[in-house]
């Protein structure tokens, strides 16, 4: 029962998420009702309800019969999953010590959740915004004053981080940097290494170096993927040069190597 609570409730939480996404960076607020993106009809409650209304209305608009994108069911169902995914790594305390589990449930939820709105936007539009990378490095560089990264039993204390935990950030963050200057920004964005910087003060540096090494790849084999298929079906050329998004391979990387608490190189948690 509570598995499923926690899976609702991020399942709402990512047609918030939804929202922000579209809408970052127009002329539209966060706030107010949703509308359908072609006819901008106002939508009622029983179409707002998530996963559920797109499978409902056949993934198109009630009143234009415009189709929906299927971003929606899927960023809410990743949310739904990410909630659920939190809940069971840490549900060890939720009894004994539930006011510990609030805060470090919340303040990792949080920081998927704009995690989980880089990745999508990075892949629809190919940018990662400063904003997002601004808002997750702080969050992060504030949890290293207080967490504990690679411990599962969830210690909350105020303490002075170490010098390896301080420059956790710098480490990951580096190889993208050195990409972006000898590249001249061709091979990878900067915007990956400001992302890199948070999740590497998040994780610490053991889990947050197996997530580097998940995302590179993952990024790898989808790369391939996506070469062999666009040589055999009518859809756009993909080569060694194409553009690809890599922050949502950072992001997968970030939440399996958290979930699963991996350390690919035994390096001991401080």
């Amino acid at each position: 029962m509570l598995s499923a609570i926690f899976f609702v409730f991020g399942l709402i939480i990512g047609s918030f998420l939804n929202v922000v996404i579209l809408r970052l960076n127009t002329d539209r607020t966060f706030g107010g009702r949703s509308g359908c993106m072609s006819c901008q009809h106002v939508l009622s409650w029983f179409e707002l309800i998530p996963v559920f209304s797109f499978l409902g209305l056949g993934g198109r608009c009630r009143h234009c019969k415009a189709k929906i994108s299927i971003q929606y069911p899927i960023v809410e169902l990743i949310s739904g999953i990410v909630f659920l995914s939190l809940f069971l790594k840490f549900q060890n305390v939720f009894s004994s010590d539930f006011p510990i589990f609030a805060i470090v449930f919340s303040y990792y939820a949080v920081m998927f959740s704009l995690l989980l709105i880089v990745a999508v936007y990075d892949l629809r539009h190919k940018i990662i915004p400063d904003i997002l990378s601004l808002i997750f490095g702080a969050l992060a560089f504030i949890g290293l004053f207080f967490l504990s990264p690679g411990l599962d039993s969830m210690v909350i204390y105020p303490h002075i981080p170490s010098g390896l935990d301080f420059l956790s950030g710098f480490i990951i963050a580096l190889p993208f940097v050195f990409f972006w200057l000898i590249s001249s920004g061709r091979w990878m964005g900067l915007g990956d290494g400001k992302l890199a910087l948070g999740i590497g003060w998040m994780l610490g540096l053991a889990m947050s170096l197996s997530s580097l090494v998940l995302a590179f790849w993952f990024g790898a084999i989808v790369g391939i993927i996506m070469i062999v298929v666009s040589k055999y079906k009518q859809i756009e050329r993909v080569h060694m040069k194409s553009e690809i998004p890599f922050a949502p391979f950072l992001v997968l990387g970030a939440f399996l190597a958290l979930i699963f608490s991996l350390n690919f190189f035994g390096i001991g948690f401080w």
